[in-house]
Parts: structure tokens; sequence; C-alpha cells
């Protein structure tokens, strides 16, 4: 029974099938928790005690910072089930995650820089974290280009599977560089082991972000995948009465 339900996760049909189910209630999720994050965090949280009101950027930044470590690690794990189990749908969702987390990237560096200037001085310094965050986005960009380069589709979903599997080193550097060297930049806001070292009106907007941030990543992914699939099944009888079905 396990198993069928791993090789069913491996089906364009089935996904296309499910995700359109699960897409509305995502969404929906997805904005009811950024409006509320949002609204708290920027409006109603007490301010910082030494940062004023400079801090509220976090609600950007870090669930931003968040998702493109996610998005990384999930470009892995893709890339391992398709070179070991050679499952499509994993191409497919290496294919269009890349751009999103390559976005998300970008945010969380921006927003970094923007925070940094109160806080730091300056809007860039070669600090660890913020170097290998740096790293990250060309890492993005070279899955992206890499996928473009290629013709063959196979060769490829190779290539970037590789890639993607290879660059993960960077994200224990990422996570650690706080711990394993003197940098300005503050340690982690969220740690599983200890409770948050902000007052709860704080904190508490910031997770209603960060979950809001993956719900729509997960809206974009799966509307980025969708769109993939039928592309690359259009030859399909399912793919054809799901076309007249839309129009």
């Amino acid at each position: 029974m396990k198993w069928t339900f791993f090789h069913k996760l491996g089906s364009p049909k089935w996904f296309y099938d499910i995700s359109g189910r699960w897409l509305p209630w995502l969404a929906v999720a997805s904005v009811l928790l950024l409006a509320v994050g949002s609204v708290w965090g920027l409006f109603f949280a007490p301010q910082d005690y030494q940062q004023g009101n400079s801090f509220r950027i976090i609600y950007i930044h870090v669930p931003a910072a968040f998702v493109a470590q996610s998005c990384y690690i999930m470009l892995a794990v893709a890339g391992v089930v398709s070179l070991v189990w050679r499952m499509k749908l994993a191409d497919v969702a290496l294919k269009c995650a890349a751009p999103i987390g390559a976005w998300m990237t970008f945010v969380a560096l921006l927003t970094g820089a923007i925070w940094g200037k109160p806080t730091w001085g300056t809007y860039w310094v070669w600090d660890a974290r913020l170097t290998s965050m740096l790293i990250l986005l060309f890492l993005y960009f070279g899955v992206i280009a890499l996928g473009q380069a290629i013709s063959n589709r196979d060769t490829a979903a190779k290539a970037t599977a590789v890639l993607a599997i290879v660059g993960t080193v960077n994200i224990p550097i990422i996570k650690y560089s706080v711990n394993w060297w003197n940098t300005l930049h503050q340690p982690a806001t969220f740690k599983l082991t200890e409770k948050p070292a902000m007052p709860v009106e704080m904190w508490l907007p910031l997770l209603l972000m960060v979950l809001g941030f993956y719900a729509l990543f997960t809206v974009s992914l799966f509307m980025r995948m969708r769109l993939e699939v039928l592309q690359r099944e259009h030859k399909t009888r399912w793919v054809r009465e799901a076309l007249e079905k839309m129009s």
C-alpha cells in the first residue's frame, strides 16, 4: 500500500487532479495567514527595544529566507528521486521550484540589505551568512541556466539534479555560519529546542508570516507544475479531456 502511494506521487495525472483540489484551500490559507501576519506584525506588534520600528522588516526577511533554504532542499530531494526512481514529476518539481526559490532568495537578500543599513550602518558586508545566501542565489541561477542550456530534456534533468544535490553543502553553512564564524548577523530567530527570545506579541505574527510564505510557495509551485505537466503530457488522452472541460 505504501509503495502504491509512492508511485502515485510520480503520476502526472494523479498530481494534476489532487493539486487542483488543494489549490483553492492553499490559496485561501496563504491570503489569510499573510494578511493577518503582516497587519499584526507591521502595525500592532511592539517596537524592538534596540532597533525600534526598523525591525519590522523581519516579517518579510525571515519567512523569505526560510522558504529559500527549504526550497533548495526540496530541489535536492527531487533530484535524488529523479536520478534513482526516474519519476517524471520529480523533474517537473525541480524545474518549476528553482525560479520561485531564486525569487525568495533575492527577497531575503534585498530585505536583509535594507535592514542592515540602520542596524550595521551599511547595506552589505561580506558576512558569512550574507555571502552564503548570495551563493545560494547563484546556485539557483545555475540550476535554471543549466536546465535551459541543454536542449535534451532527460540530459537537462540529470544535470540539474546533480547540481541541486551538490549545492546542498551550502545549506548547513547558511544555517550554522553565525555559530562557526564571528559574524554581524544575529542568531536564529526560531529554534526548535528553545523558547523564542522575543515576546509572544512579536514572534506569533512572524510564525503566521512563515506559514503564509510556505503556503504561497506551495500555491506558486503547484500552479507552475500544473502548467508544465499539461505541456509535457499534451498528447495524452487525459490532458485533452482536461482541456475540453476547461474550454
